[in-house]
């Protein structure tokens, strides 16, 4: 792990590999751990920089105004990376769709597992869902909230907890509590965001863009893919993966793999 000054913040990263640059932005209920399974394939035909947004992991969290898609571009100033693929899963993803439009010069691709999009409204559908799932926890409680939120969107709606690998349920859950307190934190700070916001600019994205989602996502994360990969002119969408919720590169890394290698080396 190394850490490096950004726009005021240290932030945290690891780094591996040689050739065209990676970066690898995690969910918001995770940290760059999220991408064991992904790093030492990468590495070995690309520069994979793993990148703990701020506040999140090991990074650190000024308290002064700052956006997370101005950081990504400014790491890859720091590193004198011109231009760098983007993977992100679930929020990563949103981070790495604005930087795109923010920054369009820098970015020479996106690859994006179960992202919402900035400015996307969520459903009645899964606001209800949430409610049967989880229901009211205490926001103070990270234990209990970040087992809530691992059971919402880790085991997903059509699995049972018991239908799903127990230390990835372990492992989802150490990092949700570390998020949990990240979010907390970062309530307090203005965090900017893309104005305009995503939403209605996806046609603006010129670089090739991979979407892909678990089966056991939820129904807006699918539906919402498909609409970035439509409305992107040049958005390729994956098959659903079978047995698969909503952290698909930690929990299913072989086909998000089988996938990932040769988009980016096209």
């Amino acid at each position: 792990m190394t850490k490096i000054d950004i726009n005021g913040a240290q932030l945290a990263y690891d780094e591996s590999g040689t050739g065209t640059a990676v970066v690898l932005l995690h969910a918001g209920i995770a940290d760059r751990r999220m991408w064991r399974g992904q790093v030492p394939a990468l590495a070995q035909r690309h520069r994979v920089i793993a990148l703990d947004l701020r506040g999140y992991g090991e990074s650190e969290l000024p308290t002064t105004p700052f956006a997370h898609h101005d950081d990504v571009v400014g790491l890859l100033d720091a590193l004198g990376v011109e231009r760098a693929a983007l993977v992100g899963c679930s929020f990563g993803g949103r981070v790495a769709v604005d930087t795109a439009l923010a920054h369009p010069e820098r970015v020479s691709a996106l690859a994006l597992f179960g992202a919402p999009v900035s400015g996307n409204e969520w459903s009645e559908e899964t606001e209800q869902l949430w409610e049967e799932l989880v229901g009211d926890v205490d926001p103070e409680d990270f234990a209990a909230t970040a087992a809530g939120e691992v059971r919402f969107w880790v085991v997903g709606p059509t699995r049972r907890p018991e239908d799903v690998d127990p230390e990835l349920i372990r492992f989802a859950e150490e990092m949700d509590r570390r998020a949990l307190a990240a979010e907390q934190a970062l309530s307090a700070i203005e965090v900017g965001e893309l104005d305009p916001p995503a939403i209605d600019r996806l046609g603006e994205l010129r670089v090739p863009v991979l979407v892909g989602t678990g089966a056991d996502d939820l129904a807006d994360i699918r539906r919402l893919a498909d609409r970035i990969a439509d409305e992107a002119p040049h958005g390729v969408r994956m098959p659903d993966v079978p047995d698969a919720a909503h952290l698909l590169p930690l929990e299913r890394p072989t086909e998000t793999n089988a996938a990932l290698l040769p988009f980016l080396s096209s």
